[in-house]
């Protein structure tokens, strides 16, 4: 990516580099720490941002759902084991006649049949052959991890956008921190001559108490604006991912790549909604299908049964042999309109689904031409407050000089600095919103990664 760099008099057309160096009178950066350049801190927060890592985490977690659909084809072996001691046997109701031929119908007698001891051991084996609801939650899981991976795309491009939206903010305020000292340092020596002249009874003690107040005014609107900065730059920190008690340096250059014109709706927010939509037909085909069609089973199974009789003089313990396998069927008949229902449901979502489509694209169309006409205005306030900056110093500088001569009042000096303070404000604004547009196109026309 081609870049370029320009200082306060030059300010590139819209589809070239901006590069803005704003210096004003007696700023002097020392740099204490590392300096942290927007890449340094996006780059950092993709390994360490925590709503990157849920979403990370999320990721895993569609991968392990899709793995275990697919493992409901694997066949399932089971082993069951029971043993039971009957302390009283059952009792059945035998007829008499099943005994006695002779016996009248209609007459039973009861007799006890079985043994104390009871053991059962089998192993099970059960495979599905075909079942459309095990295939349909395949190709779910299959459609969700795809939906996740398009939600992390989503989180990543918005952590970008938080930090550089930050990271901007902290840079204006750091210059407006700069310009406040600079005119305050201006503003302690027009004090420190009006004191002077006082003394050689040139001024009156009113003028010294305005330039003293203008004074106080400038270092109260500095701290205020540090306070500012402060808590800008620890926001940044939550959004890298780094502890707040680690010390950053923001660099103060503001650079800015190009961009490249795009009108064309944000193509990931579309993408979601689709792959929404994607996810809810497969429910609605799995559901149909679980309504109309059987589901098949192979089942073995292959057991022993012991019984045991603990009483003199005839003890032992015997047993038997049991296995089988076989096909199970299944075919639903009806369950009172559940599924349904749930397909109503379902259908009803992707109507809701396209209509949020057709509403984040009229939206986005409206917001990327307000995002334009807005850095359209920003980019000629930017133009025409350079100038107003340079006019501004000039007339202060001669200002300062006309009152040490006495052909200038004290009135006069504090409105042109008051001129060239509102000016170089109206820069540092101009900026911000030329630069906040042009990131919010970026993001509304999904080219925020670029």
């Amino acid at each position: 990516m081609k870049h370029k760099k320009i200082y306060l008099a030059k300010l590139v057309n819209t589809h070239k580099l901006l590069v803005v160096l704003l210096q004003f009178i007696g700023w002097n950066t020392v740099q204490a720490q590392e300096v942290w350049t927007i890449k340094q801190c996006i780059d950092t927060a993709k390994v360490h941002n925590k709503n990157l890592q849920i979403n990370r985490n999320n990721i895993s977690i569609s991968e392990q759902r899709e793995k275990e659909a697919k493992a409901n084809l694997i066949p399932k072996v089971t082993v069951n084991a029971d043993y039971k001691y009957f302390m009283e046997l059952p009792t059945q109701l035998m007829p008499m006649n099943a005994l006695n031929p002779q016996a009248p119908k209609g007459q039973f007698r009861d007799l006890q049949f079985g043994v104390p001891h009871n053991i059962n051991v089998t192993i099970q084996l059960a495979m599905p052959l075909y079942n459309p609801q095990v295939y349909g939650a395949i190709q779910s899981t299959q459609i969700a991890k795809e939906l996740t991976e398009l939600q992390f795309q989503k989180s990543e491009e918005q952590v970008l956008f938080d930090i550089t939206t930050l990271y901007y903010n902290a840079q204006i305020l750091k210059h407006q921190i700069d310009s406040l000292e600079s005119n305050l340092i201006n503003t302690q020596k027009l004090l420190k001559n009006m004191e002077l002249l006082k003394e050689q009874l040139l001024a009156k003690g009113t003028d010294v108490s305005k330039v003293k107040l203008q004074a106080e005014q400038l270092a109260t609107q500095r701290e205020i604006v540090h306070d500012k900065f402060i808590s800008i730059v620890n926001a940044l920190k939550l959004n890298i991912g780094i502890p707040l008690e680690q010390n950053i340096t923001i660099n103060t250059q503001i650079e800015q790549q190009i961009l490249v014109e795009n009108n064309t709706a944000n193509i990931l927010d579309l993408k979601i909604i689709q792959t929404q939509n994607k996810l809810l037909n497969s429910e609605v085909s799995t559901l149909n299908k679980s309504r109309f069609l059987p589901s098949l089973n192979l089942v073995a199974s292959y057991g022993t049964t012991g019984f045991g009789y603990d009483k003199t003089p005839n003890d032992f313990l015997k047993f038997y042999p049991v296995s089988f396998a076989g096909i199970q069927f299944s075919y639903p008949l009806f369950n009172g309109t559940v599924t349904q229902r749930k397909i109503n449901q379902k259908k009803l979502e992707i109507n809701n689904n396209e209509l949020q489509t057709q509403l984040i694209s009229d939206k986005n169309k409206m917001e990327i031409e307000n995002a334009v006409r807005q850095r359209n205005t920003a980019k000629s306030t930017i133009t025409n407050t350079e100038n107003q900056i340079a006019l501004a110093k000039d007339i202060y500088e001669k200002t300062v000089l006309q009152q040490k001569q006495g052909t200038a009042t004290l009135t006069d000096v504090l409105l042109a600095d008051n001129a060239l303070r509102e000016a170089q404000q109206n820069y540092l604004s101009a900026v911000v919103d030329y630069l906040k547009a042009d990131l919010e196109i970026k993001k509304l026309t999904g080219s925020i990664k670029n």
